[in-house]
């Protein structure tokens, strides 16, 4: 199983951008799917981004379609989500998941591990 640790989150101006990582430690990160979901206050957690295991499928919430990209480095066994054009329905606590199936993932039955989170605020 992996550990998931998350950073890059802050204080953004609308229109700006972000960049998350989520750095994991374990053995074969190249198995999991990876994930990012968010949670704004009074909210349910809701599904960002996935990636498959080699980075050949991803699929984005139609909120972000456009605006976000999630990629992968398994040499370096992180996940990033590059958030452009933010708005501040975008703030939120954002979690990175791993998961055994990407084709589930937005749904979490298959996330294994979460990491802590980290805060992205957008002001408008």
């Amino acid at each position: 199983q992996v550990q998931l640790v998350e950073s890059g989150g802050g204080l953004v101006q609308a229109g700006g951008s972000l960049r998350l990582s989520c750095a994991a430690s374990g053995r074969s990160f190249e198995n999991y799917a990876m994930g990012w979901f968010r949670q704004a206050p009074g909210k349910g957690r809701e599904f960002v981004a996935a990636i498959s295991g080699s980075g050949s499928l991803r699929n984005y919430a139609e909120s972000v379609k456009d605006r976000f990209t999630i990629s992968r480095d398994n040499a370096k066994t992180t996940v990033y989500l590059q958030m452009n054009s933010l708005k501040p329905e975008d703030t939120a606590a954002y979690f990175c998941a791993a998961g055994t199936d990407y084709f589930t993932m937005s749904n979490m039955p298959s996330i294994t591990t979460w990491g802590q989170g980290t805060q992205v605020t957008v002001s408008s």
